[in-house]
């Protein structure tokens, strides 16, 4: 596997056998990464019953198990990280708390990248306007569609 450096974001493969998705976490070093969780030891596509997944510190290969994975810090070229030292700090504040989870506003790729750069991102999930108008009235209609980067 690559090295990772501390405030790295870990973009963990999970197409091949959960629906065609990517499992977002950043590195935090000794082997660690923070990442969303949800409810029964599922990741955070799956939020718990209330809607809501728990910031985790787990070992990186325990949350890959067999999928692959990889370093992407892709929006570097956009986005400032933040400094390491207040990456992990935040990181080792937000271990058991709980967050709203939406796949749309606040997915596991939101909360790596608010961590990372301080500004909740998410490269998965784009919208899809449509707008149609009839007569008098006009209509815009909003669907999201995830994608493979």
């Amino acid at each position: 596997k690559e090295f990772k450096k501390l405030g790295d974001l870990i973009e963990i493969d999970r197409r091949l056998y959960q629906k065609g998705y990517q499992h977002w976490a950043i590195y935090v070093g000794d082997g660690y990464v923070l990442h969303l969780h949800g409810d029964s030891g599922t990741s955070c596509a799956k939020p718990g019953k209330d809607g809501r997944a728990t910031v985790k510190k787990e070992k990186l290969e325990d949350v890959a198990n067999n999928d692959e994975y990889r370093i992407n810090n892709r929006l570097d070229n956009q986005y400032e990280p933040r400094p390491i030292k207040d990456i992990l700090q935040d990181a080792e504040n937000l271990v058991g708390r709980e967050f709203p989870y939406n796949v749309l506003s606040s997915n596991c790729e939101h909360f790596a990248t608010l961590v990372r750069y301080g500004n909740p991102l998410s490269q998965q999930v784009q919208f899809k306007y449509i707008t149609a108008s009839v007569g008098n009235y006009r209509l815009t209609l909003a669907r999201f569609t995830t994608v493979s980067l």
